[in-house]
């Protein structure tokens, strides 16, 4: 749907949305304040390339209001603490997933007894615009383009472009001390677009030589070859020699009712630009999948809907309480994040509703790098941010199962992290 149509719909709609809209530029405000609209919003707003920036923005600002100055009344202690890298900022860039998926193959670096490196996201997240554009072009424009890809993106890039540590390759090259990627999406979004137009009634192979200058324009050339730690590396040889893990080790889960368990199937989410698909799970084992993990010395690289009025970025707590939100009395909404309370049953139906509705979208990666209780004993997943630590937990944040189980879009884990009765199903 074209932006103006989408204005269109909502008048018809009767709904009343201020939004400012231009021929060269997209952007949605008050999101937050229009709190029926906000899931609407924010996926349509993954349609569109020239809202990269835009949206990650009103994504986090629209979590503002979801806190509680009491929500200190929630007392956790550590069961399993599993993460010794530090805490990022994405900045103004959808890149989340190249930022979990990074964290998340820094911790296997980890586990696999190596040093740790600081792993450029910026490089993973150039490669995959290049993979991108060529599906774009491929597909004559009929899919999506923006910041926003999907967990296994990050290993598949691994796979053919390699990595470089951060130092080596930062993606700032235009002036800013953190990535601000709404100028650069957009002028590579019109790129594309004129691509696919095909003015000269056949394409060239110039187009990708163009777009990749851009990227350098942009982020910065790549080199091809530099030097750490006194050695020469290429991209390839230090994700070999250095990162070293096995990229074909790592498998992708999640859980549906409209296809058969064990089976693959397609991720149908906007970021799958790569249309890869995941294997499909019940939902209890989806949950045991990451405890087995965690107790076994793996992390979680986890795929998610953090869109909710009972995601609590700022007190670092995400739950499902007993009714929905606008469903909830004042004074309850106040009291949300007001310490541990009694939390819906999620069942595999009410999973399904969500994204058949539209309540859950594919809207934030992150790394689940541990297993916490609260003073009552309620498990809760300890989960590594990439929006920096100003936070109450320092850039983490206490997610309860309940949760998990609602909201969780896809997850990506090492094989050896899956319960072997599981693993010998999957087809």
């Amino acid at each position: 749907m074209h932006p103006l149509q989408f204005i269109e719909k909502i008048h018809e709609d009767g709904l009343e949305l201020a939004v400012n809209f231009s021929i060269r530029y997209t952007s949605f405000h008050n999101i937050a304040y229009i709190p029926f609209m906000k899931k609407w919003l924010l996926s349509a707003a993954c349609m569109f390339g020239t809202l990269a920036g835009y949206t990650q923005d009103n994504l986090v600002k629209s979590l503002d209001a979801n806190k509680s100055d009491s929500a200190k009344k929630f007392q956790f202690t550590s069961i399993i603490d599993l993460e010794d890298s530090p805490v990022k900022n994405q900045g103004s860039s959808g890149t989340c997933w190249s930022y979990s998926g990074n964290s998340f193959i820094e911790s296997e670096m980890m586990r696999e007894g190596k040093t740790f490196v600081d792993i450029s996201e910026i490089y993973t997240a150039r490669c995959a615009y290049i993979e991108r554009a060529k599906n774009y072009v491929r597909m004559h424009g009929n899919i999506g383009w923006g910041d926003g890809a999907e967990l296994h993106d990050v290993v598949d890039i691994y796979k053919k472009y390699g990595a470089v540590p951060y130092e080596v390759y930062t993606g700032l090259n235009y002036g800013t001390t953190k990535n601000k990627f709404g100028e650069m999406q957009a002028a590579l979004e019109g790129f594309l677009k004129g691509i696919v137009e095909n003015k000269n009634g056949r394409l060239t192979k110039n187009w990708l030589g163009a777009f990749t200058a851009a990227l350098d324009s942009y982020l910065g050339k790549v080199p091809e070859k530099f030097t750490w730690n006194g050695k020469e590396y290429t991209p390839l040889s230090f994700a070999s020699e250095v990162v070293g893990i096995n990229s074909d080790k790592y498998i992708e889960l999640s859980s549906y009712t409209y296809v058969p368990y064990y089976e693959s199937t397609l991720m149908m989410v906007p970021d799958n630009w790569s249309l890869k698909s995941v294997y499909n799970v019940p939902l209890n084992e989806l949950t045991s999948i990451v405890d087995n993990a965690l107790q076994n010395g793996y992390t979680v690289a986890w795929a998610t809907d953090v869109s909710e009025k009972y995601f609590s970025w700022k007190n670092g707590v995400a739950i499902v309480p007993e009714k929905e939100f606008e469903d909830m009395e004042t004074d309850e909404q106040k009291k949300m994040f007001d310490g541990p309370q009694t939390e819906r049953t999620i069942t595999e139906q009410i999973r399904e509703d969500a994204f058949d509705n539209y309540t859950t979208t594919d809207d934030h990666g992150m790394h689940i790098v541990g297993l916490a209780k609260d003073q009552h004993g309620k498990e809760y997943y300890m989960v590594k941010n990439s929006w920096g630590d100003k936070n109450d937990y320092k850039g983490y944040l206490y997610v309860s199962k309940a949760y998990f189980q609602f909201k969780t879009t896809a997850i990506l884990v090492h094989e050896g992290a899956v319960p072997s009765g599981i693993l010998r199903k999957l087809k």
